[in-house]
């Protein structure tokens, strides 16, 4: 019992909201580029495969993320009793485990065509790379924006089989999405973060957060309403957007303070909800 609860810990499992926000990419690209005037077996079932493919390979990134900070995470309150920092789980079984995990998400990748394929083997090198940005540049939540949000690109290939301009704009936007509450998230750790060195947008913006939080939930609603011009949805998508648009700003920007880590994770939480939120946009915008 106790392995397992190290494997959950190490995977981090049993805290969904990692997965969901890779999750939802995939499925805002997915449902842009779906057909719904056929049959939605293939809908669904593409669905899952990416809702699988989001658990899998969030857990492999963190077992991942573990090893490259696991002196960095000695040091901060908050990640210090981690599996790898804490010495419970060595590095060599850590990376079996992600071996593992990457294996069965390519047995759920192999179900799309090539090009998805592709993609998604070209972005590994990114997903893996991510935890070392934080050493060189104020800018790894951008990083992860672009790793993070690649999804919506291979949902849009999953159907469509080729690369065009509406994906694309979604994207953008998505990434600023990350860029947003992954600095909100950052907050928790700024204070330990600053003392051993480590950058992020979190540090950067600490004098002006609410203003670039502002700004980049600005370019992401901007996104969107491009995006959904292009792809000629109806009236009824602007008028639902409205909603997440009152969440962003008048309920994550409103309880986000950068003294309180606690109401920082939870803004930064609600940010599953954002991403069902606009699904249901997409939805709507296309088929109401």
């Amino acid at each position: 019992m106790k392995q397992l609860n190290l494997l959950i810990e190490l995977t981090r499992i049993n805290k969904p909201i990692g997965f969901m926000l890779l999750f939802w990419p995939c499925s805002w690209g997915l449902t842009i580029a779906y057909g719904f005037e056929s049959n939605l077996n293939e809908y669904f079932f593409y669905l899952i495969l990416f809702f699988l493919g989001s658990v899998l390979m969030r857990s492999a990134g963190c077992i991942v993320n573990d090893i490259f900070d696991r002196n960095f995470d000695k040091k901060v309150f908050r990640t210090k009793n981690r599996p790898i920092a804490s010495g419970q789980i060595s590095i060599n079984l850590a990376l079996l485990f992600a071996i593992i995990l990457c294996f069965l998400a390519f047995l759920v990748l192999i179900n799309f065509n090539y090009l998805t394929i592709f993609l998604a083997i070209f972005s590994m090198p990114l997903a893996f790379t991510y935890p070392l940005m934080k050493r060189f540049t104020y800018w790894p939540q951008l990083f992860l924006g672009i790793t993070f949000n690649y999804g919506l690109i291979l949902g849009w290939t999953s159907i469509n089989n080729d690369i065009s301009l509406v994906p694309i704009v979604f994207y953008i936007g998505a990434i600023f999405w990350t860029l947003g509450y992954d600095t909100i998230y950052g907050y928790q750790d700024i204070i330990d973060d600053e003392i051993i060195g480590l950058k992020s947008t979190s540090i950067k913006f600490k004098k002006n957060a609410k203003n670039f939080l502002f700004s980049c939930y600005f370019v992401l609603i901007m996104a969107l309403m491009l995006g959904g011009y292009l792809m000629n949805f109806n009236l009824n998508y602007y008028l639902f957007l409205s909603i997440p648009f009152i969440h962003l700003f008048f309920f994550q920007l409103r309880i986000f303070d950068i003294k309180n880590s606690s109401k920082c994770l939870l803004a930064f939480k609600s940010n599953n909800l954002f991403g069902l939120l606009i699904l249901i946009c997409i939805l709507i915008g296309k088929n109401f």
